[in-house]
């Protein structure tokens, strides 16, 4: 028999923490909590423990220091005839004003929601996350938990859409005398603090997640 079987399940929902198994990280299986690697893909099995969230709190650190040069530097230097026509340097807020100002509201508003809105969602997602890890939940508020993380994680990939813009304009306008834009510093700063920010997220353990459910089901009085 399993230990799932020999054991009666009370809780609320029958997790792997109560059914005596670990989950592995990469692959998703369970396995029995006396195995130390997966037969499936190789990889370790590490039990749910708190302490990865020292690296989720670092990482996430380490993005917010990069996210504000990345909002205060310059993101694009453009210059014209050799900068005799003159040379522009714009930040994030300051390309958005700009593109409002030409017309181009839904570029502007791309731009504005994948560079600013995005990551500070993003820094306010992953915080609360570690701060309620483990902690007591119920059934629903534990769901909710999860479907936040599972969008952290596939807007991450999004992120950089500021980055790539200009990766891409640095490319293409390059006239030599005439007009030439290069990646201001801001452009690096803001590539760190998005890479960070995943970071942060791929070091959070879902599986904490579940471990704040209570032990046995508790009937609403009467």
């Amino acid at each position: 028999m399993t230990p799932a079987e020999q054991a009666p399940h009370s809780g609320p929902v029958m997790t792997a923490h109560r059914a005596g198994l670990v989950g592995c990280r990469s692959c998703g299986r369970v396995w029995p909590e006396a195995e130390t690697n997966c037969s499936r893909c190789g990889s370790a099995l590490v039990p749910p423990d708190r302490r990865c969230l020292n690296a989720v709190w670092a990482w996430l650190a380490a993005g917010l220091i990069f996210y504000i040069p990345a909002n205060l530097f310059p993101m694009l230097k453009t210059s014209t005839f050799g900068g005799l026509r003159g040379n522009s340097e714009s930040t994030i807020l300051g390309g958005v004003v700009e593109l409002m100002h030409y017309g181009n509201y839904g570029i502007a508003a791309i731009i504005f929601v994948a560079s600013v809105m995005v990551p500070v969602g993003k820094f306010v997602a992953i915080a609360w996350l570690a701060l309620v890890a483990g902690r007591p939940a119920t059934v629903r508020a534990a769901h909710k938990r999860l479907h936040l993380y599972e969008v952290v994680e596939f807007i991450g990939r999004w992120s950089m859409i500021d980055v790539f813009v200009v990766a891409i304009l640095s490319a293409l306008v390059q006239l030599g005398f005439v007009a030439s834009i290069h990646p201001g510093p801001a452009a690096v700063s803001f590539a760190l603090s998005v890479a960070f920010t995943m970071l942060s997220a791929q070091s959070f353990d879902p599986r904490l997640i579940w471990r704040g459910l209570p032990l046995r089901s508790r009937k609403d009085p009467e």
